[in-house]
């Protein structure tokens, strides 16, 4: 075994298809939505340089405001949504995207650190 080569982690398969089925299954939001949301919620994170913001502005503080205090959501965050028009089933799949974006950034600078990366 090459000692260079880095191990898959124990779970890495059930990972890709839990992100996999979050950002290109099928849904109420279109799935390159879904990926700009997970992007810009992981770029809160550290994992990638944030991308040219092409999320409406009511979605992207709310992106926001999930990856960094996602404590603070309230009704009224989902209800502006709402009001901008996004379904309740579209917004659930935005939520999911951007905790899946931070969540996944976090894990991977975890891992990076207890290997010794940045």
């Amino acid at each position: 075994m090459n000692a260079d080569k880095p191990k898959p982690t124990r779970h890495a398969e059930k990972i890709q298809n839990l992100v996999e089925g979050v950002l290109n299954g099928p849904g109420h939001s279109t799935p390159e939505l879904r990926r700009a949301v997970e992007q810009k919620s992981a770029a809160h994170a550290g994992r990638l340089p944030e991308s040219s913001d092409s999320l409406p502005q009511e979605l992207a503080a709310y992106v926001d405001k999930i990856a960094l205090h996602a404590y603070k959501v309230t009704d009224e965050d989902i209800q502006t949504l709402r009001e901008a028009g996004h379904s309740e089933d579209a917004i659930f799949e935005m939520t999911l995207s951007a905790a899946l974006g931070a969540g996944m950034a976090r894990l991977e600078r975890g891992i990076a650190a207890m290997k010794g990366g940045d």
